[in-house]
């Protein structure tokens, strides 16, 4: 059975004002924020960007859809999880400052922003999902026990997955740290010895006594849990995650994006921008070039569907597949077609342009 996939094209041209105009547009003709029951408790899950970024969605545009799923529910707020490695981002102090530097703010967006801290156990929880890859999830907790949510996603490459659209949003992006070392490497992280300062900075936050330093730090695998706290400590990224050891990446992302979404059916709505359609993530600490123009503005209830939409507009438009030239080794075909053997959603689409 196809999904509807409602889209609105966005020109370069275009400014902010219209720009605002046409998501409010897109809003109202596709219903995609009906999942919103009056009283609901609705998770805007967002990536705020990390610092020396600006691909992120302009927090203007996040403010429309805030305000209108507020009209809808007056619970809403803007969230995200923190990340893994090392930056701005891998605590809930400082996440919160930068999303309010990069424009977030209860003027611009019209809610208050709820980013769980992981090192707190009432603010995660654990999700027994039994998939191939994944048992058990680690998810922040106001992701799980919101009444629904609003995802909120910009469509981009990435060196790891091919592209990031609305499965990497809620799979990796509602993950706990413990969760999204998960997903990268089996539990473990890879130590890069020569990069290592001897400054203990791991040691000291490691709560199993895994980590061992002598000349330089040596990692015991058997007794790490792949709680990721070191990884954010270590100021040289000596103890990282090795990308190479990632060819399943994508099908735990999308097992994890499951773990998130079983429970919400018919409760969860994706609104996904193909526009500053850059080469990598937007967690990226720096600018980094575009791949392809501004395409449009994309809305609707099944994140596969949304995402092979939006892959298929921007590879059409580039007359190629822009991000499978971009990234040759990664092919992120695999995250559709397991996504939807998983039963996360449909890669069959009918796209309605409004």
């Amino acid at each position: 059975m196809k999904s509807k996939v409602y889209f609105i094209p966005v020109d370069t041209s275009d400014d902010s004002e219209a720009v605002k105009g046409k998501v409010k547009t897109l809003l109202q003709k596709s219903g995609v924020l009906g999942v919103i029951g009056r009283g609901d408790k609705v998770a805007a899950k967002i990536h705020f960007g990390e610092e020396g970024n600006t691909g992120y969605v302009d927090p203007t545009l996040a403010g429309v859809i805030c305000r209108e799923a507020k009209a809808k529910s007056g619970q809403v707020y803007l969230s995200d999880a923190n990340v893994l490695y090392r930056g701005r981002r891998k605590d809930s102090a400082e996440h919160l400052k930068l999303a309010l530097e990069h424009g977030f703010t209860k003027d611009a967006t019209g809610v208050d922003i709820i980013i769980p801290d992981d090192l707190k156990k009432d603010e995660t929880v654990e999700i027994a999902i039994d998939q191939k890859n994944i048992k058990t999830a680690k998810i922040g907790r106001l992701f799980i026990e919101c009444d629904s949510m609003v995802v909120i996603s910009h469509f981009k490459g990435h060196m790891l997955t091919g592209f990031g659209g609305a499965i990497k949003n809620v799979g990796m992006g509602c993950a706990t740290r413990q969760g999204k070392m998960a997903q990268h490497n089996d539990l473990a992280p890879v130590v890069y010895i020569d990069r290592c300062v001897s400054c203990g900075a791991c040691v000291a936050v490691c709560p199993v006594s895994a980590l061992t330093l002598n000349d330089k730090i040596s990692l015991d695998p058997k007794k790490c849990i792949g709680c990721a706290n070191c990884v954010g400590a270590c100021p040289t990224s000596t103890l990282f995650i090795d990308f190479k050891a990632g060819a399943n990446v994508q099908e735990k992302m999308a097992e994890y994006a499951y773990a998130v979404l079983r429970g919400k059916k018919n409760k969860a709505a994706f609104i996904s921008f193909a526009t500053k359609i850059n080469k990598e993530c937007d967690c990226w600490g720096q600018e980094n070039s575009r791949i392809a123009p501004d395409v449009g503005i994309f809305a609707s209830l099944d994140p596969v569907a949304i995402d092979q939409a939006s892959y298929d507009m921007v590879n059409k438009v580039c007359k190629k597949d822009i991000f499978k030239s971009t990234h040759p080794d990664q092919n992120g075909d695999i995250q559709l077609a397991y996504s939807e053997m998983i039963g996360l959603g449909s890669r069959k689409y009918d796209l309605i342009e409004v």
